[in-house]
């Protein structure tokens, strides 16, 4: 059956990074797009970024722009998030979703990892 496995999540001081890894298994073939998502405490869950199957269009929002990069590895089975210069406002929980199409709405993923927490403090 289809699992995505999110790990790299951590405590980072503000303007540290961190490397946020999601690994699909379960799954016939890569033409899947994979988004990163995010929620923290008391709020709504938020798209963060998105990459298409074959790398050739990505997505960011714009509270994100400059700072975070999304990447994949078909051959590993496996998506980026490359997060730098972080802010306390990062804190959330960080999870990678699936959807069969391309898409930013949190609705046309189907298939969700259990998140891995994300604490930007000093």
């Amino acid at each position: 059956q289809l699992q995505l496995v999110e790990s790299g999540g951590g405590l980072v001081e503000p303007g540290g990074s961190l490397r946020l890894s999601c690994r699909a298994s379960g799954l016939a073939s890569d033409y899947y797009t994979i988004g990163w998502f995010r929620q923290a405490p008391g709020k709504e869950r938020e798209f963060v970024a998105a990459i298409s199957y074959n790398s050739g269009t990505v997505n960011y929002a714009n509270f994100v722009k400059g700072r975070f990069t999304i990447s994949r590895d078909n051959a590993k089975k496996m998506v980026f998030l490359q997060m730098s210069s972080l802010k306390p406002e990062d804190t959330a929980v960080y999870s990678c979703a699936l959807s069969t199409g391309w898409s930013t709405r949190t609705s046309a993923y189907k298939y969700w990892g259990q998140g891995t927490q994300v604490t930007v403090s000093l």
